[in-house]
């Protein structure tokens, strides 16, 4: 399997940015499939994630209100609208996929079985 992000930048706070992970080489609704992020020092976070459980959005309370996840089957591609982004928001925006049944415990934990590569978001204050 193959994950590819893009769309990550410099913005300054108060903007929005929107992410996309395009995914190759696996059975696109047979995986969840999430973001995670992380910075120089601290561990990596989830930030969302859709279940190949029944579709639904699963996303830890801190990261709710600004971060949209969606995805588009058509196109083997799962995005991160990222809106209001503060200077905390710095960091690598990582896109996973995993063939298990979902769970919240290894999605927080971020035990999932394929990464991309990662995409750098930055947020001038």
């Amino acid at each position: 399997a193959q994950l590819v992000e893009s769309g990550g930048g410099v913005v300054q706070a108060g903007g929005s940015l929107r992410l996309s992970c395009t995914i190759s080489g696996l059975i696109f609704d047979d995986f969840t499939i999430g973001w995670f992020r992380q910075t120089p020092g601290k561990e990596r976070e989830g930030v969302s994630c859709i279940s190949n459980v029944d579709g639904r959005t699963y996303q830890p309370d801190s990261m709710k209100g600004r971060f949209t996840i969606s995805k588009d089957e058509a196109k083997s591609t799962n995005d991160l609208q990222m809106s209001d982004l503060k200077p905390e928001d710095t960091a690598v925006y990582y896109c996973a996929a995993d063939s298990r049944t979902f769970s919240a415990t290894y999605y927080s934990h971020g035990d999932l079985e394929y990464w991309g590569q990662g995409t750098q978001v930055t947020v001038s204050s």
